[in-house]
């Protein structure tokens, strides 16, 4: 005992450096100039290379195939008759602008750290620090697992159902029942779940062209049956369906209600954030994919809500199979035939796209030392992440022949939302830090930008070089050959949103490059923002005036670390206050209801402490660089999809928070593990 007690001798051990020592290595950063050398290089960080073969169209059909089965084929007819009846229209309009929020803070991240893969785990990692992106990236793990899992069994059952159940018959006379890993309920084991899955695991882990092409030909099969379902139900629609009071049936909390579910019918955009290696030109085709597929879900979800309502009055809708029963209904069973096909292929995208995803977080948590590092090996012949991709179907399969479809349902959406929410409050916290910690971000661009246009800037160059009147002319400075070594580096799609830079007055490391005119000291005009000047001409002279009032910075401020530090602040108390704010709205909706006096005043002063963080950002400077694609209204746009993802997870039911609080659990010890007895990957060598 006392050999114990001289060893923990605070003599012996300097506690406060192991300390200091511990938190440096969970709360470091991963640098983004380490993936700018990778790409340099022609690898990834990870030392491997993946094939970089997909194009804006392929990522767009991985965004909609991966939301649109699902969403079109089964959440549409759900809602319509259990929440909202015609009115789903306006749900998924509303769920719509909900996803949009956290989509383009997705699409400006995408844009910050291009040529990467890992989703919100790699966002997480280069801003929040090690720990949280272990959190968030086992989480996704999670999500991607079950959502492969759900998509085996749902086509399992789908199949089963056009058998009349004599699959199901067949498994349970013949193998048995067993006790399901979910409620304990009876389920039989679903071996056709289980083939399923394996089958489109072989798919994924033979390449990305295969899988993406396999996707896109199934994109093709529901554009058809979606364009078939529109012209076909145009011969049997009823205006009556949406008369007297029959639009809104179950008012405007019912809209609200099936906005809700509908919301998870846009989940699954992600995954074109996951590509960030293997996507031609990632800074340009995430920010413009994300956007395209999530006007793409909606231009589906509306539309055949459309058709589906005023054909089948919303009492009468069948909630398993609404489109195909919408049309046996009038009797037409051919056409039920063929919507049963293109529910198969959706529900086959969607299930291709939850498994392609998941290898390409764990290829980036084994390469950053976080997983075991074998998971991160890529195969030469197919460029793929093979070893990731077979553990993950494997596992996925498994899960999918003990658990039930119910409870696999009821055990997703908790992590995606979660990374939706900590990606938008990388992009508040990012856009006020000085330059010095986001340099690498611009520099990454410009040399990425540098590399792809090489050859047409030296063809430039030459015709500069003979040019009578060069560029220098203009400034009223000699001529310079622009290939030469005295000319300023270029910023690639920057120069397009900065403008001519003056070479007289400053450099483009000068911290007001590209906002104001060194020379005269007045703000450029192409630096403000589309909302400053349309309040600029809306408000007149005031507009200045209103800004010294509110204490808004000008345009000349720039962010400093104390700055930055205020800004860090005040967003995670604005996290910790929107999550007792909505905690406060669900749980507490009955109390507030009844005019409790407390609970008035408890709301009230939340909605004004949220109000104030808001406006001492909003007070903050800025960081003045522009990228090719940024989130617009901030911190507006990123608090507000803070406010909806929080108040989505706090509606999940219970047994998935402790489903959610046990798979934390398992991941907690081994991710401390990993952080704790390696060095990041990015520092071997160096």
């Amino acid at each position: 005992m006392s050999s114990l007690v001289g060893k923990l001798d605070p003599r012996r051990i300097q506690w406060g450096a192991t300390w200091n020592a511990f938190t440096s290595r969970v709360l470091r950063t991963k640098p983004v100039e380490s993936m700018l050398d990778s790409a340099m290089s022609g690898t990834s960080s990870h030392g491997t290379r993946l094939a970089r073969v997909l194009s804006t169209v392929d990522l767009v059909s991985l965004g909609v195939g991966s939301c649109v089965g699902t969403g079109m084929y089964v959440v549409s007819g759900l809602v319509a008759k259990e929440m909202a009846g015609p009115g789903v229209i306006v749900s998924f309009i509303i769920a719509a602008v909900a996803s949009i929020l956290s989509g383009v803070c997705y699409a400006e991240f995408g844009v910050r750290v291009p040529k990467t893969t890992g989703s919100a785990y790699t966002y997480s990692y280069v801003t929040v620090g090690e720990c949280v992106a272990f959190f968030i990236g086992w989480n996704l793990i999670l999500e991607y697992l079950i959502g492969t899992a759900a998509g085996a069994s749902a086509l399992s059952s789908m199949a089963d159902s056009l058998a009349n159940h004599s699959i199901s018959d067949f498994m349970i006379s013949h193998i048995g029942t067993l006790n399901s890993l979910g409620k304990g309920e009876q389920a039989y084991p679903d071996l056709l779940a289980l083939l399923i899955a394996l089958l489109v695991t072989v798919i994924v882990a033979l390449g990305v062209k295969n899988s993406v092409g396999f996707n896109n030909m199934l994109n093709v099969i529901n554009l058809i049956v979606w364009v078939f379902m529109m012209i076909a139900g145009l011969f049997f629609v009823n205006g009556e369906n949406w008369a007297e009071g029959r639009f809104l049936p179950f008012g405007w909390s019912g809209v609200m209600q099936g906005a809700a579910t509908c919301f998870y019918a846009f989940i699954g955009f992600d995954i074109i954030a996951t590509t960030g290696e293997e996507a031609k030109s990632p800074n340009t085709s995430i920010p413009y994919a994300i956007t395209a597929s999530l006007i793409t879900c909606l231009t589906a979800y509306v539309s055949v809500s459309v058709i589906l309502t005023l054909m089948v009055p919303y009492n009468e809708i069948d909630a398993d199979a609404p489109l195909m029963e919408m049309f046996a209904l009038h009797g037409c069973m051919f056409a039920k035939y063929i919507v049963a096909v293109g529910s198969i292929a959706g529900l086959t995208v969607s299930l291709l796209g939850s498994l392609f995803p998941m290898p390409r977080v764990i290829y980036a948590m084994a390469g950053d030392g976080l997983l075991f590092k074998f998971l991160a090996h890529v195969s030469s012949y197919t460029e793929t992440p093979a070893v990731a991709c077979v553990v993950s179907g494997f596992l996925a399969a498994l899960l999918s022949l003990l658990v039930s479809l119910r409870d696999l349902i009821e055990m997703m959406s908790i992590g995606t939302l979660l990374a939706y929410t900590l990606v938008s409050l990388c992009v508040l916290l990012l856009r006020y830090q000085p330059e010095g910690d986001i340099h690498g971000f611009v520099n990454f661009l410009s040399q990425e930008q540098n590399n792809k246009r090489k050859e047409g800037v030296l063809a430039e160059c030459e015709k500069d070089a003979c040019s009578p009147a060069s560029e220098g002319d203009e400034y009223g400075s000699p001529a310079t050959n622009t290939c030469g070594a005295k000319n300023l580096p270029s910023l690639g799609d920057n120069e397009m949103l900065i403008g001519k830079p003056d070479k007289n007055a400053y450099t483009a490391s000068h911290p007001n490059y590209g906002t104001v005119d060194m020379t005269t000291g007045i703000e450029a005009e192409e630096s403000e923002g589309g909302m400053s000047r349309r309040l600029k001409k809306l408000i007149g002279p005031r507009y200045y005036t209103l800004r010294i009032r509110l204490g808004l910075p000008g345009k000349m401020d720039r962010p400093t670390p104390a700055t930055g530090k205020t800004v860090t602040v005040c967003v995670l108390l604005l996290f910790i206050l929107l999550f007792a704010f909505c905690s406060f709205i669900i749980f507490g909706a009955s109390t507030i209801g009844e005019g409790r006096w407390w609970a008035l005043l408890l709301l009230i002063l939340l909605i004004i402490f949220i109000a104030l963080l808001i406006i001492i950002i909003l007070q903050q400077p800025e960081n003045p660089k522009r990228l090719p694609y940024m989130a617009p209204c901030v911190p507006f746009v990123p608090a507000s999809a803070m406010l909806v993802n929080i108040y989505l997870m706090l509606k999940l039911s219970a047994i998935t928070w402790i489903r959610f609080s046990i798979w934390c659990l398992v991941g907690k010890p081994h991710g401390c593990a990993f952080q704790c007895l390696r060095l990041p990957s990015w520092t071997h060598g160096n």
